[in-house]
């Protein structure tokens, strides 16, 4: 079954960000549900070979018939959990002065303010029910982002997706490269005759790079570092980091000293890419 996830909370609070941060975290979000669609969008995540595994809804109008949806799909066996948005009133107010919108009850109200509090009066006995309540008054999309890793992501680490990829200078530093090392300091093992042809994937280039204590001592070196700082990449809300790892064409050096850089990290548990840009040039 799949982990389901809902939205509500006052207009204006920062349901739409939300449904944004939980989708780049790889959530299955549908955005504005009319709560009479909530059975039939569970009902197709919840189907045998469904590929949804974690479903975000956010609610749009009708917020007060969720509660006994969330009820129902509770007693169904869903592990449901339900996230309240808030935000001081001269917060919302100033939100949709910048963005011009109409609250959904200016028709009931004479202004904006008595809107928003009609709506803090009616949503208020379903606020308790909440697992969580977030105040947005002092949050950027940043750190909306960290709390909702933080409550709902069971593991960060799991999320952070890693690359480890090799390249030669000659052609580019990598766009996509976060972190940049240089090998070059190693010996090259393009002018060793019969090492030239060959690349870091076939094992006599890669004892000839790697057992190199130099070599050894900085794979240590840079393998401890990553496992400092992955974790804090994660905790940040980081979703992927490329490591580079460069030599001069990328065939030889950084090719050998990123499969081992991979190969370390998967050890220790972090799911790691390793790839090649420059390999077959």
């Amino acid at each position: 079954m799949a982990d389901i996830l809902v939205i509500t909370g006052l207009s204006g609070a920062g349901r739409s960000a939300t449904a944004a941060v939980l989708e780049d975290l790889g959530w299955y979000v549908v955005d504005n549900l009319p709560t009479s669609l909530v059975d039939t969008i569970v009902d197709l995540a919840s189907v045998p070979g469904s590929e949804i595994e974690r479903l975000a809804l956010v609610a749009g109008r009708q917020h007060l018939e969720l509660m006994p949806k969330v009820a129902a799909m509770r007693a169904s066996g869903h592990q449901v959990r339900v996230v309240y948005l808030d935000a001081t009133d001269a917060e919302l107010i100033k939100r949709y002065e910048s963005s011009r919108r109409r609250h959904p009850l200016d028709s009931e109200t004479g202004g904006l303010l008595e809107s928003i509090q009609l709506e803090r009066r009616l949503l208020e006995p379903m606020k308790g029910d909440c697992d969580l309540v977030i105040d947005t008054t002092e949050l950027n999309v940043h750190q909306l982002k960290s709390k909702l890793v933080g409550a709902f992501e069971v593991s960060a680490l799991e999320r952070l997706q890693v690359s480890v990829e090799s390249f030669g200078f000659k052609h580019g530093l990598p766009l996509d490269a976060d972190i940049v090392m240089d090998v070059r300091f190693l010996p090259n093992p393009h002018w060793e005759e019969g090492l030239r042809a060959l690349t870091g994937l076939d094992h006599q280039v890669r004892d000839f790079v790697l057992d190199r204590e130099e070599c050894s001592s900085f794979v240590l070196g840079l393998v401890s570092l990553l496992e400092t700082v992955l974790p804090h990449y994660a905790a940040e809300g980081k979703s992927y980091l490329t490591i580079a790892i460069g030599c001069t064409g990328g065939h030889h050096r950084s090719v050998a000293v990123a499969e081992e850089v991979g190969r370390r990290l998967r050890l220790s548990g972090q799911p790691v890419r390793v790839s090649h840009r420059d390999i077959i040039r």
